[in-house]
Formats: C-alpha cells, structure tokens, sequence
C-alpha cells in the first residue's frame, strides 16, 4: 500500500520550514501570555516583508530579545536598540525595535494592574476558537479590527489589523486551516 504524504495548507507546501512551522505549530491555541506576546511580536516584525524571513530569523530574534522575556526587553535602552540595530541575525527596523521594546512594557504595565495577557488576547472571543470556514482567508475581519484597536488604544505598535489577524491564525484564536487539511481537525474548534 502506498503512503501518501497529508494535505496541508497551501502556503506551507513548498518549504520544509514552513511545513515544520504548519505541521507543528500554526493555529494550535497558545494560551501562555509570553508567548501570544512573542508571536505577537514576531508578525509585527513581518510587516511588509514575508513570513518565511521572520521564521528563518526567529532563533536569532530569541536570542536579541533576551527569550522574548518582557520583564528583560522592558528595560532595554538606547545601547540595547543600537545593539540590535547592528544585529544582522534580525529585521533591523528601528521603529519595529523600539515598539517591541515599547510592548514589553505594556505587557508589564497590564501584569502590574493584574490584568493576564493571555485573558485579555482570548477574551474577545470568550476563550473559544473560532473556526474559519477553510475555504475563504480574509486579510482582515472585523474581529482583527476590533482587538487592532484595542491593542492600538493601549500603545501597541505594528498592530493593524492584518498584522493582527495573521497573529489570530498563528496562536490558534482562529482555526483558519485549510477545509482540506490534515491539521484542520488537530489543532482546535469551538
């Protein structure tokens, strides 16, 4: 009997790192706080350029961004953004630097008020995972909209909505895999 390889989604068939990421990670409901933080982070470093670039660049990321620890980016300074600035292992952006810096410290600020991160990103759909219909894959909707502004209102930076639904899809907010794909039924539904 011959063995055929699973369907997936269609963005992560022509690379192993891609399928690796869908395969293993994409669309699983996240629900730690740090790393919602993280992957948050992440998709606004991709902002104009593809997810591949920030995949392959997210060891080194890790390792500029001290883990993606809040509490440690919250007290970065000038010297540790010139630091990163010289660092060729990350999208060298200032303004994406300095907004990751500035989102540590949001982070903190709502830990300090007792307010979770992980509650606060789930509690716009009641901590349930909404099931994308596998077949249409908007850019934005205006649940993305809805926490965009939130997320703006806040200070968040690099947060527009498309930013914001792509992170929706990554940390598993919304299952938007493919009706087709192996993982569909894996990672989530309501």
């Amino acid at each position: 009997m011959t063995s055929h390889p699973p369907h997936r989604c269609g963005w992560a068939e022509g690379d192993p790192l891609m399928r690796a990421y869908h395969d293993g990670e994409w669309g699983v409901p996240e629900r730690d706080g740090r790393a919602l933080w993280e992957k948050l982070m992440l998709d606004g470093f991709q902002a104009g350029l593809a997810w591949i670039t920030v995949l392959r660049k997210r060891d080194a990321f890790r390792r500029a961004f001290a883990g993606f620890d809040p509490a440690t980016v919250a007290r970065f300074g000038e010297a540790d953004v010139q630091r990163l600035l010289a660092d060729p292992g990350i999208i060298r952006s200032r303004a994406k630097i300095e907004a990751t810096i500035g989102a540590a410290r949001l982070y903190c600020d709502m830990a300090d008020r007792g307010e979770d991160f992980a509650a606060y990103c789930w509690s716009f759909t009641e901590g349930r995972v909404l099931m994308g219909d596998g077949v249409n894959f908007p850019a934005t909707t205006p649940l993305s909209e809805r926490i965009s502004k939130d997320l703006k209102r806040r200070g968040f930076k690099f947060v527009g909505p498309t930013i914001v639904y792509a992170w929706m899809q990554a940390v598993g907010i919304v299952n938007d895999h493919a009706a087709a794909c192996f993982r569909r039924d894996q990672v989530g539904a309501p």
